[in-house]
């Protein structure tokens, strides 16, 4: 059933991923048939073995997820259908679950059944016997069926705690049904990790088959565990891509892919594409809509994100002191924040990136101190790098200004219907030829933003072409001034076409610190178009997409 690959080479550990079906539990995950087919596509590309798509019996679009699978061409994985075994007192033949998993018409079954004796009291209430025969007769009926069965073994580490001679019977019988792959599941999420090792080591010693780890990340265990497993002896290993689940979710595939190839020297159907990982983890979080973790293990934004100047230093000496795997290697790459905690190493290597000639340990020294002037009045750079750069321009006598702001006005009117307006008019000067206008919007920002925009394109048409994407404000309570008469911090996250970049801003006002990190914004924008072109980077801010 493909484990040959697995028997033949003792080094190689099969993936099967159940992002589709497992990680589609996960509390706010919905997804369509097309994302479904969207994501199976991606993960075939990155050399899964097997993509779980679904419970063909539980509803309507996995089954249309099969169908539409059995019309495509897979490189690398194979669509495996999910299902339990018979229900007592019937047959396979009889059993609407098994055939859903029949029609399916998938290569590969994910079949489960329970390992707990607990289960079997006071779930499904049937005898060991009975038990031991649902699981062996619907083996046996896919296997005859040529279906290829991986066995999912559910409760199984808690149930072998609790019984191991009907635990390992409940495997026994799989085998002897014909399931080619025994996965031992820790389905409530709490053994850990050296618990799993012991446990694994001892099955794989006294079964005759490709033994798998199916573990959920209740206690944070997880992704140890299932390296746990593998280390003991297991072959096969179940997640889901970013941990998605329910609950607390899967073990993430993310980090235990990496961590297979890299540091257990095991070999896996995605070796050759590790530098797509970071990627393939952006663009799943995409489909899910969901918020990547920045400080997610190997591919988040943070992953190689530092902070603290003697890290930088010596980073920038050897990227081994601070970095346990190259980034690029996962696609990720290394990222240097400049704060308050900063010292020149982070604006040296900052200013590197930026490409910026001339500067020297003297300027650096006074970008260093402004930055933590800015930054005890609340100011914060790490997720505002366009202000960051034009912060460091301004320093080095390359000053960024394509306009000048003679005075705004601002207003909100709430009408006798109920309806809340905002206008701003603006008064700017360019090249000392002022510009009057107004513009209303459905907030005092955006109100204040169209003003700008409109008063910008006489001189500029191409500001016509950006467009606020992002708006944050955080509360800064300084100890005297607190509740609505605290400082505010503003980012500002603009777009053009396929660029990204943010500005912030810092005030006891609102609209000033919004104008602040405004005005950041369109001369940074300018600069790029007219003293410079915009450049193939992305201005990524910290909530950044694939």
């Amino acid at each position: 059933m493909g484990t040959e690959k697995t028997i033949k080479n003792s080094q190689y550990v099969q993936l099967f991923d159940t992002t589709l079906r497992d990680g589609a539990q996960g509390e706010y995950i919905h997804y369509s048939l097309q994302d479904k087919l969207d994501i199976a596509e991606a993960l075939d590309d990155f050399g899964i073995d097997y993509i779980e798509g679904g419970w063909p019996g539980s509803n309507p679009k996995d089954m249309a997820f099969f169908k539409q699978c059995a019309k495509k061409k897979f490189k690398n994985a194979k669509i495996t259908a999910f299902g339990s075994t018979r229900r007592k007192n019937m047959t396979p033949e009889s059993d609407a679950t098994i055939q859903a998993l029949i029609k399916a018409e998938t290569p590969v079954v994910s079949l489960f059944g329970k390992a707990w004796k607990l289960h079997i009291k006071n779930a499904l209430h049937v005898e060991t016997q009975e038990h031991l025969a649902m699981v062996y007769e619907s083996v046996e009926y896919l296997c005859s069926h040529g279906k290829d069965v991986v066995f999912d073994a559910e409760h199984f580490f808690d149930g072998y705690r609790h019984d191991p001679g009907f635990a390992v019977a409940t495997l026994k019988a799989a085998i002897q049904g014909g399931a080619g792959v025994i996965v031992l599941c820790d389905t409530n999420g709490g053994t850990l990790p050296w618990d799993v090792y012991d446990i694994t080591k001892e099955i794989v010693s006294v079964l005759p088959v490709p033994i798998g780890v199916h573990a959920h990340n209740d206690s944070g265990c997880g992704v140890a565990s299932t390296l746990a497993a593998v280390h003991a002896g297991a072959v096969h290993v179940q997640g889901t891509i970013n941990g998605f689940g329910e609950r607390c979710g899967n073990a993430d595939l993310i980090s235990i892919i990496p961590a297979l190839e890299l540091k257990m020297q095991k070999q896996t159907g995605a070796g050759n594409r590790l530098s797509n990982l970071t990627y393939l983890s952006r663009y799943v979080s995409e489909i899910s809509n969901t918020v990547p973790r920045n400080e997610s293990p190997y591919a988040g934004y943070s992953a190689f994100a530092h902070k603290g100047g003697v890290h930088v230093s010596a980073v920038m000496r050897d990227p081994h002191t601070y970095e346990h795997v190259d980034p690029d290697i996962v696609g990720n790459r290394r990222r240097v924040l400049v704060s308050d905690l900063a010292g020149r190493s982070n604006v040296r290597y900052k200013i590197s990136e930026l490409g910026l000639k001339g500067i020297d340990d003297t300027d650096i020294a006074d970008i260093v101190a402004r930055i933590k002037r800015l930054e005890n009045l609340g100011y914060s750079f790490e997720g505002a790098n366009a202000s960051f750069e034009l912060l460091v321009r301004n320093n080095a006598d390359e000053p960024v200004k394509y306009f000048n702001l003679s005075g705004f006005r601002q207003f909100t009117e709430k009408n006798s219907r109920g309806k809340v307006w905002n206008e701003a008019s603006i008064r700017v000067c360019v090249d000392d030829i002022m510009e009057h206008t107004a513009a209303t919007g459905n907030g005092p920002v955006n109100a204040l933003d169209n003003a700008l925009k409109k008063a910008l394109a006489r001189f500029y048409p191409e500001v016509e072409d950006i467009n606020l994407i992002d708006y944050k404000v955080r509360v800064l309570n300084d100890g005297e001034n607190r509740g609505t008469a605290s400082k505010v911090r503003v980012l500002i996250e603009n777009q053009s076409h396929e660029q990204t970049w943010t500005t912030v801003g810092v005030s006891e006002n609102i609209i000033e610190a919004s104008w602040i990190a405004l005005v950041d914004s369109y001369n940074y924008f300018l600069f790029k178009i007219t003293g410079n072109t915009m450049e193939e980077a992305t201005y990524e801010t910290q909530h950044s997409n694939i």
